[in-house]
């Protein structure tokens, strides 16, 4: 799940330690798509144009509307917090950018993560450390931390990378217990654009919600609660919280997209898109099997902070191992991993406690990496 607009808590938990706050919306869905090339580069939109106006000015936060292009022409549509409410003197732009990403319904088009990783997120991190001449702490939350795993494992944005926290991880999905995502899983075969005649997975659309009414008519799966049967039960989510939600989410992504993450749930591997033809996984890659990404590459001395839930129905705590086993050779001083026995995956997004119990804890661990 994607719940962009519930960053804003994090976000506002960190302007007191940070001045530049970035939080990436790639894939714009107001116009924009992947293949429409802009002139320029870091172009700033005045507030009225997008998020800033209607969920971080109105919390009396200064808020930058900025477009970043990526190098294959997609423009992607970031938001800067340049300081907190209070401005501290002589802070400036030396306060550490942090870069916030979210999850996965947020836009559409015709790409899956691996996009993300070539291209988003690379240009992104550019943009910012050329604007502040600062290596980046990050903040992944859902598919957010798959891409970044998956963006260290080929080297990419460690350097410009200060440190990462990893919250509610995604890498490996063959541990996922919730039946409704089983049921999706096993339902994305490659044929699903086809089947709905759209490269959109617009979750409000009739086609979408046709395909979640007979994933719902399946034995054992429970729908009355969609969240709890997506997410798993959270535990610390009010009223007004899911209304707020409800009422801007959730938003579209891309067919293709889904089909990745449903690969990655049946195949129990972190791999590139399959094609679904060995000739045309050739044509892409050269081999006829999408190459892995190895996450035991990612540099030892990199500071990572994972938090994951024991309710947590797409970052199943069996996942989360997998994951950790893949930093067994980690320097010890370099992870920290935070283990929350009643969250599940949207409680570290709105969760009515999640700033005493996560933020507080990220904020402390960026903090040790400065000393």
């Amino acid at each position: 799940m994607a719940l962009v607009r519930g960053f804003l808590g994090l976000a506002a938990a960190f302007c007191v330690l940070v001045v530049l706050v970035l939080v990436v919306h790639p894939h714009r869905a107001d116009g924009f798509s992947r293949g429409f090339f802009a002139a320029s580069k870091g172009v700033v939109i005045p507030p009225l144009a997008g998020i800033c106006a209607t969920s971080v000015i109105v919390h009396d936060y200064k808020c930058q509307e900025h477009e970043v292009t990526t190098q294959d022409g997609y423009i992607l549509s970031l938001q800067r917090i340049p300081e907190g409410r209070v401005v501290r003197n002589g802070a400036g732009n030396k306060r550490q950018p942090v870069l916030i990403q979210h999850g996965v319904l947020v836009d559409f088009w015709d790409w899956s993560w691996d996009e993300l990783v070539s291209f988003d997120i690379p240009a992104i991190f550019d943009f910012v450390y050329g604007q502040t001449g600062q290596k980046i702490d990050y903040v992944g939350h859902s598919l957010g931390t798959l891409i970044a795993l998956a963006s260290f494992s080929e080297g990419k944005l460690v350097n410009q990378m200060k440190s990462a926290a990893l919250l509610s991880p995604i890498a490996y999905l063959s541990h996922m217990n919730t039946a409704l995502g089983v049921v999706a899983a096993k339902a994305f075969v490659g044929e699903i654009t086809t089947i709905f005649g759209l490269a959109e997975f617009d979750p409000k659309g009739e086609p979408v919600g046709n395909f979640l009414k007979s994933l719902c008519a399946h034995p054992g799966v429970d729908c009355y609660d969609l969240l709890s049967a997506l997410t798993g039960k959270n535990c610390c989510l009010n009223s007004s919280t899911i209304d707020l939600f409800l009422m801007n989410e959730p938003q579209s992504t891309s067919t293709k997209n889904m089909v990745h993450l449903a690969q990655t749930v049946r195949d129990g591997i972190l791999a590139k898109y399959n094609y679904g033809r060995p000739d045309y996984n050739v044509m892409h890659y050269g081999e006829a099997t999408p190459p892995i990404y190895n996450l035991s590459n990612i540099p030892h001395d990199l500071p990572l902070f994972v938090s994951y839930g024991g309710q947590d129905a797409l970052s199943d705590v069996g996942d989360v191992m997998l994951l950790l086993d893949s930093f067994k050779f980690h320097d010890v001083d370099k992870l920290s991993v935070q283990f929350i026995k009643d969250y599940a995956h949207a409680d570290f997004i709105m969760g009515v406690n999640a700033k005493a119990i996560v933020y507080n804890q990220v904020v402390a661990f960026f903090k040790r990496q400065y000393s």
